[in-house]
């Protein structure tokens, strides 16, 4: 319509109240075995685990996040 613009272009707001920007979006990439498929896992709303489900079978994931634990941003679940 007239006068109405859609902006694709933009970047979405990732800062959330109380939280650090950097935080938003966090994530690890997860190769599930079980159906031999890829999907990216994003840290809880608590902050102390990165949750998220196989996209094939629903197989649930959990991988916590603690001091001193790895840099590995890729992981195979079987």
């Amino acid at each position: 319509m007239k006068g109405e613009h859609l902006d694709l272009s933009s970047e979405p707001e990732l800062a959330q109240p109380g939280g650090r920007q950097d935080d938003a979006r966090r994530y690890v990439g997860i190769k599930f075995a079980c159906c031999d498929l890829y999907s990216r896992i994003y840290v809880n709303r608590a902050g102390n685990a990165y949750e998220g489900h196989c996209p094939g079978c629903g197989k649930p994931v959990r991988i916590r996040i603690a001091p001193g634990g790895t840099d590995a941003r890729f992981f195979i679940v079987s």
